[in-house]
């Protein structure tokens, strides 16, 4: 009995103890396999924060390349700034040290906070841009709280200016901080959340050779993020110069004619297709965007109903009215659908296809040829013209001088713009091409849409009598290296138009200002302007509500386009006024004073 009893009692005994030692072993094993992940699968991640509470590397910005015009004229520098920054690690308890620095740096408790959180999981340990363009009166508040906010870092930042304000603004374009969504493109994958890029113009499309290289400072820090010494550095490689096409007193004297106006004048290099300039109005200040926006801001700027950001040049879509006749009489002449000698009769209204088609001139033209047509701008003639010729082979000549692709131009965001044909209206209108549609493309209206640029490019190959050039900016760097090759006249123009029709078409634009045509204000006694002038009717109803109902000669955008001088043209200028009026009236007076002042620096 008693050693039954005893037996049983060491049985429990020993159950508890196999119980132990199981769970002792289980512990042991977990604690093994976390030693194991600590040491081994997240070594890198525990030994950076090892060295974090050490050493910290400090980003140093790299100025950026200088802009400056054909001339040397500084259009875009660096000035000197601090900026303040944060170490995400070293702030973990954001309470009262956000009430202090909103204080410091009159800032937003919110805004602080948001810049924060949004920047705190994507790179530990980096410091996170809080406010840029420090006064000296901030920088001296920080440098005194120094030992109270270690975690804040004051740097001397370069900061871009622009020293002539919204001076060639669409042109240069501006500059804001990189997005995350612009992080994963492979154009930026060495660059760092917070850094400022160029978001439009040549500060977008030469960011590579304009950024330069960052440095950085390897600084040991104590325990509380106090500097106690520098590891390491590595100085800053500032970014490369470029040199523009643009000239300095044409693009001035265009953005001084269209003050107060909507609209664009572009000056072009005939032989390179080098820009002379760009102007867009309305315009911008870039200096604004130097500094972040808040979301409010933005909105509002984006929101201006003027449209102050968009670049009419590249980006406006309009119906080019009369210009679009020069291409429609080499289109004729070459399809041999008409002479230069061919005439018709103008008696200020026609009647086609049962339905009657006006002439701008009301009395009419009486019988009228080519060269008067295009000098006078005969509606009736073009008219005539688009009954005889088929909408595909208007399209197809008009892609091959210039119209429906893009130009090349070394900015970003360029528009094709619209040459309908019959394929397209049925797939997106899902309507049949009707002859009276080809009536109205005839003289540049109905769906027909084109950039300003496109026209100057396709008057710079009808100066070139069919040889194309590619419209560009950038001339070359510094060093002398050659960023972007200056452009000749390409071999693969439009060869198939005869040399005879060019010299007709022409003629018609020389006579059109020199002999009493509707172009006649671009006239500049002794550099044989050739010019064309056109007018397009506006007719959307936002369009009615924002003119006086009772003008109604208003309710046109105003059109000049053309080259100088006749003979080896060396200019093109072509001017776009929205709600203008007739292009003769105000268009072709603005183009010649820039052929005018053209002449006077040139010649």
């Amino acid at each position: 009995m008693m050693k039954d009893k005893i037996y049983e009692d060491l049985s429990t005994v020993l159950k508890r103890a196999n119980h132990i030692r199981l769970s002792m072993l289980v512990l042991f094993g977990f604690l093994l396999v976390c030693f194991w992940k600590v040491q081994i699968l997240d070594h890198k991640e525990y030994w950076q924060k090892a060295e974090a509470n050490r050493l910290r590397e400090i980003p140093i910005s790299a100025p950026r390349g200088l802009i400056l015009d054909r001339e040397g004229n500084i259009l875009a520098e660096n000035i000197a700034s601090y900026k303040a920054s944060v170490l995400i690690e070293e702030n973990r308890d954001h309470g009262d040290w956000l009430d202090k620095v909103s204080q410091l740096l009159d800032l937003e408790k919110s805004v602080l906070e948001e810049r924060i959180q949004k920047y705190r999981g994507l790179s530990t340990y980096k410091p996170i841009v809080i406010k840029d363009n420090l006064t000296l009166r901030e920088v001296s508040r920080l440098e005194a709280r120094k030992l109270e906010l270690p975690e804040l870092i004051i740097q001397a930042d370069p900061k871009r200016y622009y020293p002539f304000g919204k001076f060639a603004s669409h042109i240069i374009g501006y500059l804001q901080e990189l997005s995350p969504e612009e992080l994963a493109i492979p154009e930026y994958k060495d660059r760092r959340m917070g850094d400022i890029i160029g978001k439009t113009g040549v500060e977008k499309t030469y960011e590579s050779v304009l950024a330069g290289t960052d440095g950085f400072s390897v600084e040991i820090v104590d325990s509380m993020g106090r500097i106690k010494g520098e590891k390491r550095r590595r100085e800053p490689r500032a970014g490369n110069n470029i040199r523009l096409s643009l000239d300095f007193d044409i693009q001035s004297k265009a953005e001084e004619l269209l003050e107060g106006k909507e609209g664009i004048i572009i000056c072009l290099d005939v032989c390179t297709g080098g820009v002379y300039s760009l102007a867009s109005y309305p315009d911008f200040d870039p200096n604004k965007f130097i500094n972040r926006f808040t979301p409010e801001e933005w909105m509002a700027l984006v929101n201006n109903p003027a449209n102050p950001l968009e670049n009419r040049a590249i980006r406006g879509l309009y119906s080019p009215g009369s210009v679009f006749k020069v291409l429609m009489a080499l289109a004729a002449l070459d399809l041999d659908v008409i002479r230069p000698s061919s005439s018709f009769y103008c008696g200020g209204v026609v009647r086609i296809y049962d339905h009657p088609y006006n002439c701008w001139y009301a009395p009419g033209h009486g019988r009228i040829g080519l060269i008067e047509a295009i000098r006078l701008s005969c509606n009736i003639y073009f008219y005539q013209l688009g009954r005889r010729m088929n909408i595909s082979d208007i399209a197809r000549y008009a892609k091959n001088l210039g119209y429906g692709e893009l130009t090349g131009i070394d900015l970003p965001g360029e528009k094709k713009g619209l040459l309908p044909d019959p394929e397209w209206k049925m797939e997106v209108r899902n309507e049949p091409w009707y002859a009276g549609d080809t009536i109205s493309v005839s003289i540049g209206q109905g769906i027909l849409s084109v950039t300003p640029l496109q026209v100057a490019v396709h008057t710079a190959m009808v100066a070139n009598r069919g040889k194309k050039v590619i419209p560009h900016l950038l001339m070359g760097g510094n060093r002398g290296q050659v960023l972007f090759p200056n452009h000749t006249p390409s071999e693969k123009g439009t060869d198939f138009i005869s040399q005879e029709h060019f010299e007709s078409v022409i003629k018609g634009m020389w006579s059109s200002v020199n002999a009493g045509g509707t172009a006649r204000g671009a006239r500049v006694q002794g550099f044989d302007v050739c010019g064309k002038t056109g007018s397009t009717q506006i007719v959307s109803r936002e369009t009615a509500e924002k003119l006086d109902k009772e003008s109604k000669w208003i309710r046109t955008h105003s059109w000049f386009t053309g080259f100088a001088p006749r003979e080896q043209p060396r200019i093109v200028v072509t001017v776009l006024v929205e709600y203008g009026g007739m292009g003769g009236t105000t268009a072709a007076p603005l183009a010649r004073q820039i052929f005018t002042l053209f002449r006077e620096k040139y010649d």
